[in-house]
């Protein structure tokens, strides 16, 4: 018979066992590639001493390629619960140390299970992925793993938040996971993603390309748009969800956490009166402005590197979260093309979800003209930020800083998509489009440039001010920029308990 100090003994024998991973060899390989481990990164990212592991002791169950004779407790993937400043989250982490950590049928079971629990509990789930993608050996049944984790993050969509971190390797059907997720954080460096290698593409396309060019961090920053953040390293990117987390509900039935604001609410800023040019075509900094006006002056960025004639992210005002979408005049004059209007639509779509207030900042010329945009099906996207708009039930406060130029003044959280409260600066310009191209129209037979000028001023004065759509309620307050602040937290406070739905269907037809 075992004696009791035995059985113990056998227990820490096994906690060990899954506890080393790969081994010291395969550990110290992780770290000199500048990469911490699965489980080095959950316990920084988690509250100290939060941490539940599911599913320690599972191991695969493959016979095939003599794997029956290699078994790691875990099996190469970390998975429980914990908090994150006091909150249930649930997570995984895959461990590079193990088998590359490649899929396995179990490594996807044990993905499952937790994602459920985040599910019925209704907490977020984060997985810090860092795999060399299906474990071959396994073949279908890896395949099968991956199709039943997509199944669940397309369920789990809009019902708890999903946070995927790249933090190595993510190629093939490993790169879908996380696309469905809610948001992806990148690695500088360390972290690829890509459908297929830069061997493959040289196969396939005869195209030279190293992995960075192809699938790293700043690749999918700046270019795809797959990527929202970029972290300089392991630990500033697992700081950087954390962040994220405390902007966000735990699930679909809550609202976000608010916290004490010591920050004066009637702040005024007498720097905004003169921040919007007196010349039409000269730029400015919408960053100023948003964080003139939201708690502490602290804007989290969504986004920061992809489309910037778009900016997204999420503040606080009065100590409430809320999502914050705006017109970057610095860059392409704040114009809407495909890249802008997709991903504005996708953090409308998100925060809505969410239970999120949207407050959006106008100073928008219009969609991008030309043929690359044509071709490319501006039409199509830039419906998907209108779609958003229309669609989102919760409260939509919108400030019309300059420009506000045919149809992307609809677009922009318009009166007309029902947006809450519409606010404009004196500064403001409504109308079909610019006095130039309006009276070049208007009177394209007038010949004589004296005239013309006059007309065009003549337009300036009737046309491209916020009264016309004041008049007919169009803007319900015409607003000192300097009270911005205020003005927006009244509106948040007079929307806190909106109630709206959208009718009865299975989903709407979203044009992708």
């Amino acid at each position: 018979m075992q004696k009791l100090e035995d059985k113990y003994k056998i227990f820490e024998d096994k906690n060990k066992a899954a506890e080393a991973g790969g081994g010291e060899a395969r550990i110290a390989k992780q770290h000199d590639g500048g990469k911490l481990t699965a489980r080095e990164r959950v316990d920084i990212f988690l509250d100290k001493g939060t941490f539940v592991e599911l599913d320690k002791m599972v191991t695969h169950s493959c016979t095939n390629f003599g794997m029956d004779e290699n078994k790691i407790p875990g099996d190469g993937v970390v998975t429980g619960y914990g908090k994150v400043d006091g909150r249930l989250v649930y997570v995984f982490a895959q461990d590079f140390t193990v088998f590359g950590g490649s899929l396995s049928r179990t490594n996807a079971d044990k993905i499952v299970k937790v994602t459920k629990l985040a599910m019925k509990m209704g907490a977020p789930i984060i997985g810090l992925n860092d795999s060399g993608g299906a474990r071959i050996q396994e073949g279908v049944r890896s395949l099968a793993g991956y199709a039943d984790i997509f199944w669940l993050n397309v369920k789990a969509s809009g019902v708890v938040p999903q946070i995927s971190a790249i933090m190595g390797p993510c190629a093939g059907g490993a790169v879908y996971s996380p696309a469905l997720t809610d948001f992806i954080f990148m690695v500088k460096d360390t972290s690829y993603m890509f459908v297929t290698g830069p061997e493959v593409v040289k196969t396939v396309t005869h195209e030279e390309v190293t992995k960075e060019q192809l699938g790293g961090a700043m690749t999918h920053n700046a270019k795809s748009g797959v990527a929202h953040f970029l972290g300089q390293d392991d630990e500033q990117t697992l700081m950087m969800i954390r962040e994220l987390l405390s902007y966000l509900p735990s699930n679909n039935m809550e609202d976000a956490p608010s916290i004490p604001c010591t920050d004066d609410v009637e702040r005024e800023d007498e720097h905004l009166q003169t921040i919007v040019p007196p010349d039409p075509n000269k730029p400015y900094d919408m960053h100023e402005i948003i964080s003139s006006v939201v708690d502490d002056n602290h804007f989290f960025e969504v986004m920061p590197h992809f489309a910037q004639n778009i900016t997204v992210g999420f503040a606080r005002m009065g100590g409430r979260s809320v999502g914050i979408v705006a017109n970057q005049p610095n860059h392409l004059a704040g114009v809407l093309d495909i890249d802008s209007s997709v991903k504005g639509a996708r953090f409308v779509r998100f925060c809505d979800s969410f239970n999120i207030p949207l407050v959006t900042f106008v100073d928008v010329p219009g969609f991008l003209p030309g043929t690359t945009q044509e071709f490319g099906g501006i039409i199509r996207h830039g419906a998907k930020l209108l779609y958003a708009y229309a669609e989102a039930t919760v409260p939509k406060i919108t400030v019309i800083t300059r420009k506000a130029y045919g149809g992307a003044y609809d677009v922009m959280a318009s009166k007309h998509l029902s947006a809450d409260m519409n606010l404009a600066w004196p500064t403001a310009e409504i109308a079909v489009m610019g006095p130039e191209g309006a009276v070049n129209i208007i009177f394209r037979n007038d010949k004589d440039d004296e005239s013309k000028a006059k007309r065009v001023d003549d337009y300036r004065d009737n046309f491209a001010n916020p009264y016309r759509a004041a008049e007919l309620g169009y803007v319900d307050e015409v607003i000192m920029p300097k009270d911005t602040r205020k003005k927006l937290i009244s509106a948040l406070e007079m929307t806190k308990n909106k109630s709206e739905t959208n009718p009865p269907k299975k989903h709407g037809n979203i044009p992708l």
